[in-house]
This record gives structure tokens, sequence and C-alpha cells, in this order.
């Protein structure tokens, strides 16, 4: 669990990342659902790499503005932060908030030597998130776009 100003942020557990899977209608998320249940299944251990994390508003318990993420650990220690806001909390800076906390808390957990993110070159908000988190283009671009390091 990691606790900003506004959040709390929580991994979610394997059952209730298998309802979200079973549930979810685009087909986009849910394979990316479950590549995620997948990790959690096949690397038990290395759990809160691979589950989805809850971005829940701390004066209305159980208000979920949205939801970031691992792509796991790989073997150089680099783990890769995904991240999606709720419509409607857009603009008020809690992604922000959370991809800040989330590279911080990531880069003190044991064997975690590097935290990466991509974003669509034309998605212009998510690029913002990362430059306002600390976060700068590594001039490469991977499989989801322009590749950023954590600076913290």
């Amino acid at each position: 669990m990691v606790i900003t100003e506004r959040m709390i942020i929580y991994p979610i557990s394997t059952e209730k990342l298998k309802e979200i899977v079973e549930q979810e209608k685009d087909e986009d998320l849910k394979k990316a659902y479950q590549e995620m249940l997948d990790g959690c299944l096949n690397y038990p251990e290395k759990f809160i790499w691979y589950t989805l994390w809850f971005m829940e508003l701390k004066e209305s318990k159980g208000e979920i503005v949205g939801n970031l993420s691992f792509k796991g650990i790989d073997d150089n220690g680099i783990v890769e932060i995904g991240y999606g806001i709720s419509s409607g909390y857009e603009n008020k800076g809690y992604m922000t908030e959370a991809v800040t906390a989330m590279a911080k808390w990531a880069s003190l957990q044991p064997n975690v030597k590097q935290v990466e993110a991509e974003a669509e070159e034309g998605n212009i908000a998510s690029i913002r998130v990362l430059e306002k988190s600390n976060f700068v283009s590594n001039g490469k671009i991977g499989e989801e776009g322009i590749r950023f390091v954590w600076k913290g």
C-alpha cells in the first residue's frame, strides 16, 4: 500500500483481478488484464509486479479514480509502470500524484534498479504526467511509444 496526499494506492488480489478479466468488455483491456493475471499466477512471489493497483480517494472511501500496474520485473531489475485514469477525474493531478508516488515506491524495493514507462507519441496528457513525475525520455521507442526513465 502506498499513501499519497489524496489517495491510498493498493494492489488488488488475484481473485479480484480474475473478476475484472471476466467482466471486462473491451478486448484490448481484457487482453492486458489477462496478461497481468497470468503473471500473478505464474510468479506468485512477484505478485505486486503483475497485479493491478487501485487509486482510492482518502476522503471518499471506496471511490476509485484510476489504476496503475507494473509489467513485471525483468532480470536487470527494470520495472515498467502503466496507468489509467477514470473518466471524470482527468486534469485534477491524481495521475501525476500516483505515478510519482509509485515510481518512488518501486525504486525503493529490493532488486529494482530502474523504473520506466512508455507513452504514445500523440498522448500529450500521458507524456505530461511522466514529465511532471520526473521521468525523462531516453530517446528510444518501445512497443507502446516513447520510452521514459524515472530520475527521481
